[in-house]
Parts: structure tokens; C-alpha cells; sequence
């Protein structure tokens, strides 16, 4: 009688054992090896540098923008006079093109890299093929800027420059087109050029992303009778969303701060036009241009507070980005 009871014992003692927290492989109330604890310690030091680097850097770059904030406040981001001679200074030409600029950019982009995402993560394609695409355009990212800003002159501006003329011809009572004679060289062929540039991020994320998703929601979508593009349009984009919109403004952020092919490419004049086909100027064009020969004080601070507009147009779009996703996760629940 005594033995009769022992099994029941153990098993009784065993499953008082078997809790959540065993089978918890991520649980962190166990015993912790020095290299863990060094290893967790070393990812916070590295983590909390980061934040330090970046509250110095806006720190420098307020420093460095006091006398154009104390001069010119909140005017400075609507006024459009830069004269240099009698240290009058506006950011909204600036602001305009880079905003412009990157948004024509990312317009051509996002539907252009979507689409290379999916040729080269779904079975369009053989497998080779589909390797060899998507890594032709993941090369464009190695690309300096300053050889695509050379090819952009010798080669791309000459052959759409034709087509603008056109456009500018025949279309003159569109605003966006109401140039009398582009040159080439403009905000529609620093968009452009932009696309081009940022391209590989959006492609390479958006196709991991749709990589990612599993086989069986393409498998479940076609067995309850959709069709492969069904499937991709009612299935595989809405289950990347946040993926591709993260991909987006990662892009945004590459041709936001996108310097000398923009600088090559987009004619550097301080005005702001509704067409599409006129010079324009970005912030970080100006910086590049003026920042080496720029005298301390007045013209510094602008150029500072130029460069704080940038940090913080970027800031924004990457918050507005977070969002974005959330709203949307939230409104898919």
C-alpha cells in the first residue's frame, strides 16, 4: 500500500515542475552566465551611446542656428529672400524642393519597387532569373551618388529632355508643365534621379517583407478560389503593409538628405514655381554649395537652422510613419 502511493507522488511533484515559466526559453529569472549579463550590459552602453550621439548632434546644430533663430524666429521658414551681401535670409524655396522633390521621387518608387519586389519573390519568374534581378537592383545602392549625379549630364538629361520639351509644348495650360523652354536640368529630373537612387531600399525591404509572409495564406487565398493577382492585391499587400510603409519612409529619409546628384541635376535656383519643369534648389543642395564659403555669424546660423528644418522634416516623416502603421494595425483587428 505503501508503494501505491509513490507514483502518484512523483507525478503530482513532476507537473508542479512543469510550469509556464520552464518552457520559457526567453525567460530571464534563471541562473545568468557573466558573458550574458556582459553581453546584455554591452547592448545597452551601445544603445544609450546612440541616443547620446544623436541629442549631440542636435545640440552642435542648435548651437550653430541661435543667431539665425534669435534674428528671424519662425519667419525664417516662410520668408524666400537669400542675400548673403545684406544677411536676409528665407528657407521656404529650399524647404519647397527638397519637400517636391522627394515626394516626385518617391511617387515614381514605391509602385516601381513594388513591383520588382513581387517578380522577384513570387514564381513569375525562374528561380535564377529572379536572384539575378534582384540583385542588378540591389546595385544601384553601391552606386556613388556623384557617378549617378555624371550620368544623370551625359546620359539620362539628354534623352528626357526631348520629352519635357514636349510636355512643355503641349501641355503649357497644366501648371505643372508651364515652362517655356526646360533645360533638362529641373525639379521633374531631380525627382527622378531620386527615384532612381532609392529605389534598391524600397525593392530589397519590400521583397523580404513579402518573402516573409507565409506560404500558407497563398496557398488558403488560391484554394478558396482567387486568382493569383487576387491573392497578391487582397492577400500579400495587406499582410505587408507596415512592412512596405516602413520600407517607404526609409526611402523618404535616403532622398530627403539626398546631396550631389540632386545638387547635379536640379538647376540650384532659389525660387519656388508650380511647374515641375523650372530650376528649383533642397536644403541639402544649398548646404553643400555655400557651407565651405559661408562667413561665421548670420549666414552660418541660417545655413544651421537649414540644416535643423532637415533633421526635423526627416524626424517627422519616420513618426508619422510609426503612426501610420499603428493606425492601420489597429483598424485591421
Amino acid at each position: 500500500m505503501a508503494n501505491s502511493s509513490e507514483p502518484a507522488d512523483r507525478n503530482s511533484s513532476d507537473d508542479s515542475n512543469l510550469d509556464d515559466e520552464t518552457f520559457n526559453l526567453t525567460a530571464i529569472g534563471g541562473t545568468n552566465f557573466w558573458f550574458d549579463q556582459s553581453f546584455t550590459r554591452l547592448v545597452y552602453f551601445f544603445a544609450v551611446i546612440t541616443v547620446a550621439v544623436l541629442f549631440l548632434m542636435s545640440w552642435i546644430i542648435l548651437h550653430e542656428a541661435l543667431p539665425a533663430i534669435k534674428q528671424f524666429g519662425l519667419g525664417f521658414l516662410w520668408g524666400q529672400d537669400w542675400d548673403t551681401g545684406n544677411q536676409i535670409f528665407g528657407a521656404l524655396p529650399y524647404i519647397y524642393g527638397t519637400l517636391v522633390s522627394s515626394a516626385i521621387a518617391i511617387l515614381f518608387a514605391v509602385p516601381v519597387g513594388i513591383a520588382v519586389a513581387l517578380i522577384t519573390s513570387e514564381n513569375f519568374l525562374p528561380s535564377s532569373l529572379r536572384t539575378i534581378l534582384a540583385f542588378v537592383v540591389e546595385l544601384i545602392a553601391a552606386i556613388p551618388s556623384v557617378i549617378i549625379g555624371l550620368w544623370a549630364i551625359f546620359v539620362f538629361i539628354p534623352v528626357i529632355e526631348p520629352l519635357q520639351k514636349w510636355l512643355a509644348s503641349t501641355f503649357q495650360w497644366i501648371p505643372l508643365f508651364n515652362t517655356e523652354d526646360p533645360s533638362g536640368t529641373n525639379m521633374l529630373t531631380a525627382g527622378i534621379i531620386l527615384a532612381i537612387m532609392i529605389l534598391p531600399t524600397m525593392a530589397a525591404i519590400t521583397r523580404d517583407v513579402l518573402i516573409a509572409i507565409p506560404k500558407e495564406l497563398r496557398s488558403a487565398s488560391m484554394a478558396l478560389g482567387s486568382t493569383r493577382w487576387e491573392t497578391i492585391f487582397r492577400v500579400l499587400l495587406p499582410s505587408g503593409f507596415s512592412g512596405m510603409v516602413s520600407a517607404a519612409m526609409l526611402a523618404l529619409g535616403r532622398a530627403l538628405g539626398e546631396t550631389m546628384a540632386v545638387t547635379m541635376v536640379i538647376g540650384n535656383s532659389a525660387q519656388i514655381s508650380a511647374s515641375l519643369l523650372n530650376p528649383a534648389y533642397t536644403i541639402p543642395s544649398v548646404l553643400a554649395n555655400e557651407f565651405a564659403e559661408a562667413e561665421p555669424g548670420l549666414h552660418i546660423g541660417a545655413l544651421s537652422y537649414l540644416a535643423l528644418i532637415l533633421f526635423g522634416l526627416t524626424l517627422a516623416v519616420n513618426i508619422g510613419a510609426v503612426l501610420l502603421v499603428k493606425w492601420v494595425g489597429s483598424k485591421n483587428k
